[in-house]
């Protein structure tokens, strides 16, 4: 199934005795922590629903018979499209009681991605959970398709979920799945064209959830609130599979508006965002009170820790002991800030390809710019054309259906080609330069790499997202998106004028430290917000570079031809 499977046994031989496989850990904690809350989940209205580990299994073992009735072909691919909540990790272990393989799609999906990745995973049930926008999905799935709802679900004339656990028995055996076996199909966010379905086995997800739980020292005494998307791998194996792994309770969100409040309620001691979500926090800060003065205050020894802990207690962030970031890197005046409140960010990388165990900064060996440094198992090494290329157990059994694609993604030797252009340091950490496929040509034959440049952007308070663009032009420029807080003022004229100086200095300072060809011409600030709904931007917030570039490329030529520094569209 792929150049980077590892064999039989050389599966075996990394499977160590402290790495159980996902059904063996829920079948381990269903006994030793029956009576302990497992998942803590919002029903809206101030409700919440505690769900212990035996309850939780109970519910799961109750669908499993359920699914097993249905007579489906053995390894069947059954879906799951919601929002995270308790149910969602109840079907996917459910699916795996019932011996079949997990197909996760993010909540925020079109009509023509559900039906393409439905028809292409052949699946015969699909799991309906909490949408935003279930009227605009419904259309991509087939009636041929049974679907179950939860209990958080939109209407519908759907068997429920609470109705089936009520009709059907507990399964009493405990399913063994085999270690090789395919646990769940992982449908890429396709930043670029078609979604791939990345195939994870039993092992790799084991791997990855015992090597990070044990870096980390996570203990089943954490809480985490689980908001990420489940569908994507990062917040699959932080969120689901750690929380399995070590028995830790697992709270989720309500939603948008009662994100803070439910951070609050669940007081997390592990906490993983994007950068986008960190900025966010940041611009709320500074919304209360203005950088200026908190830099100030900050520097009264006597204030200085009430006012950090009054911070972090505000955002919910008080007992958070591993802060991580992910998906793009924080730029160092982030980083920096959030340490001054004695909040450590350590960033990480990974891919959907090996379910983003591949590296992690460790507490106290940050370095700027760098994403840490590999995980227990990784191998990683500097390939042709500076790319990172990585190996370890976690690493997927290769794409579904698309054997060619799965060749060309690994080497000879079995090493996974990530795309990215990275180096490593003395001290083993890495560093990524940029993606291959984003460096662009400027018509003088000069090649950039935009990643870099827009991370140093980035460290204006002012800027929420960044894209630097100019293929085959004289140099290249950047497109710049507002804060919340910035867009909200960008029609006072006042402001604006400020803005514009701020920016003016910011292009001068930033090109001071790049080569001359790297130099940006000018900054564009956009109009219309670049959002996930708007398609401009991947489910876990990150830019789709080709959609961006797209949208305002009949516009380039006049903005060149303005010759001004600052640009408003």
């Amino acid at each position: 199934m792929g150049a980077g499977r590892l064999s039989a046994k050389g599966l075996k031989r990394h499977m160590s005795k402290q790495q159980k496989l996902p059904l063996d850990m829920i079948y381990h904690w269903e006994t030793a922590r029956a009576e302990k809350v497992y998942m803590t989940q919002p029903m809206g209205k101030g409700k919440v629903v505690d769900f212990t580990w035996r309850r939780a299994v109970g519910e799961a073992r109750r669908m499993a018979t359920y699914l097993k009735s249905l007579d489906l072909p053995e390894k069947s691919r059954i879906g799951i499209v919601s929002k995270n909540c308790a149910h969602w990790i109840m079907s996917d272990w459910a699916i795996w009681m019932a011996g079949h393989i997990s197909v996760p799609l993010y909540p925020t999906l079109n009509a023509d991605t559900v039906s393409y990745i439905i028809e292409h995973a052949e699946i015969p049930v699909l799991f309906v959970g909490k949408l935003d926008d279930w009227e605009s999905m419904k259309p991509g799935v087939p009636d041929s398709v049974e679907c179950i709802s939860y209990p958080l679900s939109p209407s519908t004339n759907f068997k429920t979920w609470d109705d089936i656990v009520a009709e059907n028995p507990p399964m009493t055996e405990n399913t063994e799945r085999d270690p090789e076996e395919l646990a769940t199909i992982v449908y890429t966010s396709g930043s670029t064209g078609r979604p791939k379905g990345v195939m994870l086995s039993f092992a790799n997800l084991s791997y990855a959830a015992t090597g990070a739980a044990d870096r980390l020292e996570v203990t089943h005494e954490d809480r985490y609130l689980s908001y990420l998307p489940l569908a994507h791998v990062f917040e699959r194996y932080v969120g689901e599979l750690t929380s399995m792994n070590k028995g830790f309770h697992l709270f989720f969100a309500d939603s948008l508006d009662s994100f803070v409040e439910d951070l609050q309620r669940c007081e997390p001691t592990l906490f993983i965002a994007v950068p986008r979500i960190w900025t966010k926090f940041q611009h709320g800060v500074f919304e209360k009170m203005p950088r200026e003065k908190l830099d100030k205050l900050l520097k009264i020894p006597l204030l200085n820790r009430l006012i950090k802990k009054k911070i972090l207690t505000n955002l919910g962030l008080q007992h958070v002991r591993y802060a991580g970031s992910g998906s793009a890197p924080l730029s160092h005046d982030l980083l920096e800030w959030y340490r001054s409140l004695g909040l450590e960010l350590l960033e990480g990388y990974g891919m959907s390809e090996n379910i983003a165990y591949s590296h992690t900064t460790q507490p106290g060996r940050a370095r700027t710019g760098y994403v840490g440094e590999a995980l227990p198992g990784v191998e990683c090494r500097i390939g042709e054309h500076g790319e990172v290329q990585v190996k370890s157990p976690a690493t997927m059994m290769g794409y579904y259906k698309d054997p060619e694609r799965t060749k060309e993604t690994f080497t000879e030797d079995g090493f996974l080609k990530t795309g990215d252009v990275g180096e490593i340091d003395e001290l083993g950490r890495l560093k990524l330069t940029g993606r291959l496929k984003e460096i662009f040509k400027t018509s003088k034959g000069k090649y950039v790499a935009p990643a870099p440049i827009e991370n140093k952007l980035m460290s204006d308070e002012h800027i929420e997202a960044v894209c630097v663009s100019g293929e085959n032009q004289v140099s290249p420029f950047s497109l710049v998106m507002l804060s919340e807080a910035a867009q909200e003022k960008r029609d006072n004229p006042a402001f604006r004028e400020e803005l514009e100086k701020d920016f003016v200095e910011l292009l001068k300072d930033v090109n001071q430290t790049l080569d001359p060809h790297e130099h940006l011409r000018f900054l564009v600030v956009v109009r219309e917000p670049w959002t996930i709904e708007n398609n401009f931007l991947t489910p876990t917030m990150k830019l789709k570079r080709n959609v961006v570039e797209d949208a305002y490329r009949q516009k380039v030529d006049d903005w060149y031809a303005q010759e001004k520094t600052v640009i408003w569209e």
